[in-house]
């Protein structure tokens, strides 16, 4: 169902029956624990179009898992990023210019200390159930306080940024935008790992600039209609080239002693396999890496019903990240 698919891909558990969110905690974000405290974001999530489309509640599930593919914790959906504007200011601070952006840091820091310093004063005076709230609300504030303190001692000087978005702007420029600035992440280890939606779940959006005036939703239910398959194919086949190119530009920036390729291991895939009939298995999934752990050109079919947890773990495995299990894993996938 959509409601379910987004949310549940990469931590292969079915949530509890409830309004309130209660999954899994997601492959990303068990990556981050061990491999994202030392960079200022420890994970980024990011998409192109906000929501969860047609299908973002059900009456069993809620609406918590339509909207994004990762989960902090199993009642934690971290929310994904689709507005480029904010997507540069998360991540090289909120201003026009440099030096703006340095001056706003600076006020930033000092408010985060006047929080601290006055939420400290209350916390002396309320009750346990209180003192427990506020606690977590200044555990918040220590983690911003981490960020901005792993900011400035990134050198961001040598980075060829883009100019900051202006609005929203067409869904080519934007995909492309998206990536872009994903990539200047990895480049200034602003963050080793991140989650992408290249549409949202039950997606509306039209893709006229491959000529395809049709919304993606609809077109991916296409009743086996030639002329619709061609449609969902081209935009598919578009998706799968941003990506593309992406890697490409991963493979032009030096990283150590390789580039941020070679160092790199990515996940491409979907959360249904075939659309029109809303099926989950098996689900087709493209492992990119030049990585020297992973095993490449190669084409591997499993037997049904193999659980996609097991590549998830793999993976993890694959990364040094300590992970013998993940949602209804069964082990791990050795050709891999």
């Amino acid at each position: 169902m959509h409601a379910l698919s987004p949310g549940t891909w990469l931590s292969c558990v079915r949530p509890r029956e409830s309004q309130d969110p209660f999954g899994g905690i997601t492959a990303d974000q068990v990556a981050a624990k061990h491999i994202g405290q030392d960079t200022p974001l420890p994970s980024l999530e990011v998409s192109v179009e906000g929501g969860g489309g047609g299908g973002g509640c059900d009456r069993n599930f809620g609406c918590s898992y339509a909207g994004t593919i990762s989960f902090r914790t199993p009642s934690t959906p971290l929310p994904m990023e689709y507005n480029p504007r904010k997507l540069f200011e998360r991540l090289f601070g909120q201003g026009d210019s440099p030096s703006e952006r340095k001056v706003i840091a600076k006020q930033f820091v000092s408010i985060l200390d006047l929080i601290a310093e006055e939420a400290g004063d209350l916390q002396r005076n309320l009750d346990p159930h209180d003192r427990a709230i506020l606690g977590d609300y200044l555990e918040s504030v220590r983690e911003i306080e981490r960020r901005v303190q792993k900011m400035e001692e990134h050198d961001l000087t040598k980075l060829d940024l883009p100019d900051v978005p202006p609005g929203t702007p067409a869904l080519d420029d934007r995909l492309n935008l998206m990536f872009d600035m994903v990539g200047l992440a990895y480049e200034a280890n602003l963050t080793r790992i991140f989650t992408f939606m290249m549409a949202a779940e039950a997606s509306n959006m039209t893709y006229n600039h491959i000529g395809v005036s049709d919304a993606f939703h609809p077109v991916s239910h296409h009743q086996n209609d030639p002329r619709r398959m061609d449609r969902l194919s081209k935009i598919q086949t578009y998706n799968t080239s941003v990506f593309a190119k992406f890697l490409t530009k991963l493979q032009k920036i030096q990283d150590g002693d390789g580039t941020l390729f070679d160092h790199s291991i990515m996940l491409f895939g979907s959360n249904m396999s075939n659309s029109n009939a809303h099926n989950h298995d098996p689900l087709p999934s493209a492992v990119v890496s030049g990585w020297k752990t992973i095993k490449g050109n190669q084409h591997l079919k499993y037997p049904e019903h193999t659980t996609l947890a097991n590549l998830l773990v793999t993976l993890l495995d694959r990364a040094g990240i300590p992970a013998e299990s993940l949602g209804d894993s069964t082990g791990k996938l050795s050709e891999v």
